[in-house]
């Protein structure tokens, strides 16, 4: 395959220092590719018909985007989540499909500890506190001793877990492959949700959106957790029933929630998690950090050089073709 043929589009959805960083670097590494992007799926039309590779995130994609790659061979995902890509009736038999799994664990796995040290201390209440200028002193929980139920053991978990344990907590794995991961006391089947819930301080998604995971968190996994528990989800919104969630945060039949993840994204200004005191929002940027970029594009390079020279079998992290 000729290097000179290729063209890569960029479909981007992010701030424009951002766009402009992943733009740049591809650029200068491959000199001999046209490389082009589009800020928002609706800007595809003038590349998108002689793309060859495309490169994104699944929450970025659109049907149409699909549907008018009529070039397409190459899809790489910006994340370790394909959902948005290859999920799509639109994607052509054939298309091959890579993410960036194993690159997540470090980011994400922080993410849950400060959301779990957050909610334990109560932050938000401190923060509205400092606000309103009120001194109010209460006092606050500890992690040590808490029972973590993380549901989705893979990479990520497996990072976070020997962290929550060496904070002196208690992990427990619910995942669809037992097996013996360090740092968890141990991994029960999907069968046992309800009881690791019930057990659990800190119920943690991990696991990946799919059919199988659709609304898997359902009104009878929330309603076996404690009025002392914790959600935390920084997997895909849609993995949780959303509106049976509302109601247990509304009710406190739980304690609270950290959600870095919505079915609906962006998280539409009028939605009633908004409105919740017991709750803490941030925009999907669990895995998103300073020096992403210098992390992601040494693995979209060597497979971007892979296809160029026509050695497809040996990419990583093929997850369709």
């Amino acid at each position: 395959m000729a290097g000179s043929g290729v063209n890569v589009l960029l479909l981007l959805a992010l701030p424009e220092p951002v766009r402009a960083a992943y733009l740049g670097r591809l650029r200068r590494a491959f000199p001999e590719v046209t490389v082009n992007l589009a800020e928002h799926h609706e800007k595809v039309g003038p590349y998108i018909a002689d793309a060859d590779v495309l490169i994104t995130f699944g929450a970025h994609m659109s049907d149409h985007v699909l549907e008018e790659g009529v070039n397409l061979r190459w899809i790489q995902a910006l994340g370790t989540g394909v959902d948005g890509i290859a999920d799509r009736p639109a994607l052509r038999a054939g298309v091959l499909v890579t993410n960036l799994r194993g690159l997540h664990g470090p980011a994400v796995s922080e993410s849950v500890l400060a959301s779990m040290l957050a909610l334990a201390r109560d932050l938000p209440r401190s923060l509205g506190n400092q606000w309103r200028g009120q001194w109010q002193r209460f006092p606050v929980q500890l992690l040590k001793g808490k029972t973590a139920g993380i549901l989705g053991v893979g990479v990520i978990a497996e990072e976070l877990a020997p962290k929550c344990a060496a904070l002196g907590m208690r992990v427990v794995g619910v995942s669809s492959a037992q097996r013996i991961v360090p740092g968890f006391e141990s991994i029960w089947g999907l069968d046992r949700l309800n009881q690791v819930a019930g057990e659990s301080d800190f119920l943690v998604l991990l696991t990946p959106y799919s059919a199988a995971t659709h609304g898997i968190v359902n009104a009878r996994v929330i309603a076996a957790m404690r009025p002392s528990s914790f959600l935390i989800n920084v997997a895909r919104g849609g993995i949780v029933d959303e509106p049976a969630l509302i109601t247990a945060l509304e009710q406190h039949s739980i304690a609270g929630a950290a959600l870095d993840v919505f079915s609906d994204e962006p998280l539409p200004a009028d939605h009633p998690l908004w409105r919740l005191d017991n709750v803490i929002l941030t925009p999907h940027i669990a895995g998103f950090h300073v020096g992403y970029i210098d992390d992601a594009l040494p693995i979209v390079e060597e497979n971007l050089r892979r296809f160029i020279a026509g050695d497809v079998s040996t990419m990583r992290n093929v997850v369709s073709t």
